[in-house]
């Protein structure tokens, strides 16, 4: 069977990330034999991804842009969104780092791997993420509204889709500390989350994943290389 273009792309774009992941998965086990702290995903993670595959055929059905659909342009699919994830990104540095953590660092905290490994870490899961929080339930939930009286009430079915999808994330990861804190990380994650959601809709998943990509190149990568350079004492 051939798979139509848009397909392809789709595939390809998948499977590129897939084997981005196996790639940190083997860098990430030769580091953690003469590193200490090093965090490597295990295979069963790429089989996890396995689930996802399906779903990048379905885009059209569910009315949803493919990967890289003609007409929408890369300001739309990559810049704004990567500009949006930035914004995010140094929100956080602000009230998590600069705010709360203004001390240096005497080792990477959990959040943080070693540079440049922390590239293959942190794009890999800014993408299961993006797999499990967008792609899969938004494609079904899209594909139920598709066929729920022909379609009429398919405006309500994403946005039901959205927020619920964007409340995941920031209610998974509140943790134990000062009130103004915690509703700092729910009203921010949610607010990425559901801008992510718009743009999954609008412009496809790759503008949702580059978003995530943008917020974590601050947070994750950029951070990381800072306080490995300048912050711990060796």
């Amino acid at each position: 069977m051939k798979l139509k273009i848009e397909d392809r792309g789709n595939l390809y774009t998948y499977l590129f990330f897939v084997c981005l992941a196996l790639t940190g998965i083997l860098y990430g086990s030769r580091l953690a034999d003469s590193q200490m702290n090093i965090r490597v995903w295990d295979t069963l993670n790429i089989l996890f991804l396995g689930v996802g595959i399906p779903f990048v055929f379905l885009q059209t059905m569910a009315r949803l842009p493919n990967f890289w659909q003609s007409g929408i342009g890369n300001k739309h699919r990559f810049w704004i969104p990567f500009a949006i994830g930035i914004v995010f990104g140094l929100l956080d540095l602000l009230v998590f780092k600069i705010l709360l953590h203004p001390e240096a660092y005497h080792d990477l905290p959990p959040f943080l791997q070693p540079f440049p490994y922390s590239i293959f870490l942190y794009v890999s899961g800014a993408f299961e993420v993006e797999v499990f929080y967008r792609l899969i339930p938004l494609t079904l939930i899209m594909l139920l509204g598709t066929h729920y009286k022909k379609g009429r009430y398919l405006n309500h079915f994403f946005w039901t889709a959205a927020v619920l999808t964007s409340l995941r994330e920031p209610l998974e990861q509140v943790l134990e500390n000062a009130l103004w804190v915690v509703a700092y990380a729910l009203v921010t994650g949610f607010i990425m989350n559901l801008i992510q959601a718009i743009y999954f809709r609008k412009a496809g998943f790759l503008a949702s994943l580059t978003l995530r990509l943008g917020h974590y190149l601050i947070w994750h990568i950029l951070l990381g290389i800072y306080i490995e350079s300048y912050e711990i004492i060796i």
